[in-house]
């Protein structure tokens, strides 16, 4: 009879070992002859038999107490009992073996809680070896995205952009961009730096006119009243470049070959927030506009001309018009910079620029345009 074959019902059999058949004490098939059927039906059997085998045993030795049947037949210790099962159907074993409640060798059967310890000890392997592969995968997709370069948005241009929070390293950095400028150098100037600097900067510009590249040099009123320009202004414009003056410029601004653009990050007079360095030439035709509009709007600068000169009193700030004052009563240095509250080396450089400003060559002649002007009473 093959196997999950119905047999027919009111027949009797003789109780046999043959293939195909239960062994002896196997409870009688279910009548759907299913293969889970069966196969719960063979391993009651194979219990009770293991059971009263062991309980036969038992009794041939005394003080052994017999197998218990609450045990699955499984032995004390958990480990399978020894029971035939060589006899059982193929898939009927082949059902009870891949839930491990039959030995793969059909030699013995295991207890359920033996054949849920294996099949979760099994589980859990598969899992382990599963989170592993998982885990060397995602490294290796990690390692490869590491390789791919920056996105990019199809159809635009990206612009790399360096930016500084030390202006001290920015010269450094223009100073490297100033060999590089082979045609053209436009600069717009809100402010100057201290004298020293100016100087140093002076002489790079100077070598890049040497070589035959352009320069325009646009600056605002107030900045050539700084302690220096006068002199960088006129001297670059001897050399051969461009300059202009307006009332105001609208940022620092630096342009070389329309392809680097520096300028000020800061917002008002907030001069913390740093310097950007931006490439590209599209960005630059940008900033070339602005600077075009401004540099139409200024006016030609003339050497020696008293445009950074401050005319009214309203040029000057409370600070300027106090140290005014306190020089014309004839203070010494130590105490005008002890009654405003800075140092004397401060004092100093405030003094020169409003000897500067006043466009006279002495403390004293600047004592005598400051009350010409109103500024000391």
């Amino acid at each position: 009879m093959s196997a999950g074959e119905d047999r027919p019902t009111g027949r009797p059999h003789a109780a046999r070992t043959g293939r195909g058949l239960p062994p002896p004490g196997a409870a009688a098939a279910p009548a759907d002859g299913g293969t889970e059927a069966r196969a719960r039906a063979a391993y009651a059997a194979l219990l009770r038999q293991l059971t009263v085998r062991q309980a036969g045993t038992a009794g041939d030795s005394p003080g052994t107490e017999p197998a218990r049947a609450g045990t699955g037949g499984a032995e004390p210790d958990g480990s399978p009992g020894d029971a035939p099962a060589g006899a059982l159907p193929e898939d009927v074993a082949r059902w009870l073996t891949e839930r491990r409640l039959l030995h793969s060798s059909r030699a013995g059967i295991s207890s359920p809680e033996r054949a849920i310890t294996e099949l979760l000890s099994e589980h859990r392997e598969r899992l382990l070896s599963a989170c592993t592969t998982l885990q060397r995968d995602l490294r290796a997709v990690e390692d490869v995205a590491r390789l791919l370069p920056p996105p990019r948005l199809h159809g635009h241009d990206t612009v790399p952009v360096e930016f500084f929070t030390d202006r001290e390293q920015l010269r450094r950095r223009i100073d490297a961009f100033h060999p590089l400028t082979r045609h053209e150098l436009l600069s717009m100037r809100t402010t100057f730096p201290e004298p020293e600097v100016l100087e140093e900067s002076l002489v790079t510009d100077l070598r890049l006119l040497a070589r035959g590249a352009s320069c325009r040099l646009l600056v605002s009123a107030s900045a050539l009243r700084r302690p220096g320009a006068a002199r960088y202004v006129e001297s670059v414009a001897e050399a051969g470049a461009e300059v202009r003056v307006a009332t105001s410029v609208p940022l620092y601004l630096l342009i070389i070959d329309r392809e680097l653009t520096v300028m000020w990050a800061g917002l008002g007079s907030d001069r913390d927030r740093g310097d950007v360095a931006l490439h590209g030439s599209l960005i630059a035709a940008c900033f070339v506009q602005v600077f075009e509009h401004s540099w139409a709007a200024a006016s030609p600068h003339a050497p020696g001309a008293p445009a950074g000169r401050a005319r009214t009193a309203r040029d000057y700030t409370p600070r300027e018009r106090e140290v005014l004052a306190l020089l014309a009563t004839g203070a010494k240095d130590e105490s005008i910079a002890r009654r405003l509250g800075i140092s004397e080396r401060t004092l100093r450089r405030l003094m020169t620029q409003l000897v500067e400003k006043l466009g006279v060559e002495s403390r004293f002649a600047a004592g005598v345009r400051a009350a010409r002007l109103g500024l000391v009473d």
